[in-house]
């Protein structure tokens, strides 16, 4: 009962804050803009501080050393998932417009804005390195493949613009946690009033994240949620096969505990929530992938439980 009952705090937690983000957006307190500006906010401000405070507050040189090797784990799962992709589109009869996006979706999960919070809610502070090391993995594979998936459904072919490319592996996020890494292993220390800003900066990330995602729930016509084939295959892909795929990989392994628990909760996480933004760039079907978003999201509210009871088993 302790276990359930820890699972189900963190997740309330959760909740309260999207539930806030939704009633506001449901009383019209942002428009587009805002919502825009809140996702910026976070990934280009607020999260790179966080993992610059963190790490630098949290980690030794030699605790990083030793988690970067992980990265093995997430890459190989990821890589796994998209290779049986390949056949689930090919023997369910995906349509052709789909397929690429069907593959990326399939393969990736939101490791941040819903992942992030979720593992530190659930785990705490010390469950951050490996929330990162996923998240280095996910977001590589998602702007080079993934995105190249996505644009072969809106254009018919797809092709690589490196610097773009580039550029989004190398996000800030990302960019963030290269700084905190060098200046840990560099045994660099920051004056304490700029350590403070992060800190304080950084710990914006957790509820602007969750209030956006109350806001993206409210922005969903709730008339074009179905569901049909495709749909439920890209469920069980989420939630069953990644978090079961993970667990096959990480279980039999030496990994820190935490660890093990922390991959499997990234890997059940929802489809990311930049699918539509770049579906409706390379004029793939942004409309399903939005639909795909929030059917992933709401469903992740009642999995993160389920699952968070189950990997307290370890």
């Amino acid at each position: 009962m302790g276990v359930f009952g820890s699972a189900v705090s963190g997740v309330l937690i959760i909740l309260i804050m999207i539930a806030l983000g939704f009633i506001l957006a449901r009383n019209d307190w942002f428009d587009s803009k805002m919502t825009s500006m809140f996702a910026r906010l976070v990934t280009q401000i607020a999260l790179p501080a966080y993992m610059i405070s963190t790490i630098m507050s949290k980690f030794t040189a030699k605790m990083l050393l030793k988690t970067l090797p992980d990265l093995f784990f997430p890459i190989v799962s990821m890589l796994l998932l998209y290779i049986i992709s390949i056949f689930v589109v090919r023997f369910a009869k995906i349509p052709k417009m789909h397929a690429g996006l069907f593959r990326s979706m399939f393969s990736n999960s939101n490791t941040v804005f819903v992942g992030l919070p979720v593992n530190m809610a659930l785990f705490g502070r010390s469950s951050l390195p490996f929330v990162l090391v996923y998240y280095m993995a996910n977001t590589t594979f998602f702007w080079t493949l993934g995105v190249y998936l996505i644009q072969k459904d809106g254009k018919g072919e797809g092709e690589f613009n490196w610097k773009t490319t580039l550029k989004k592996v190398f996000s800030p996020p990302l960019l963030g946690f290269m700084v905190g890494v060098v200046l840990v292993l560099f045994h660099v220390s920051l004056p304490d009033f700029i350590m403070q800003d992060f800190n304080y900066i950084g710990n914006l990330t957790i509820p602007l994240s969750m209030i956006f995602i109350g806001i993206s729930i409210n922005s969903v016509d709730i008339t074009r949620v179905r569901f049909d084939r495709s749909n439920f295959l890209i469920l069980f892909g989420r939630f069953l096969l990644a978090p079961a795929l993970m667990s096959l990989l990480v279980i039999p392994t030496h990994l820190p505990l935490l660890m093990k628990q922390v991959f499997i909760m990234q890997a059940a996480m929802p489809i990311m929530t930049n699918a539509p933004v770049v579906s409706r760039l390379y004029h793939a079907d942004s409309e399903y992938a939005s639909v795909m978003v929030a059917e992933t999201t709401l469903l992740s509210l009642v999995v993160i439980p389920i699952l968070m009871v189950l990997v307290q088993q370890l």
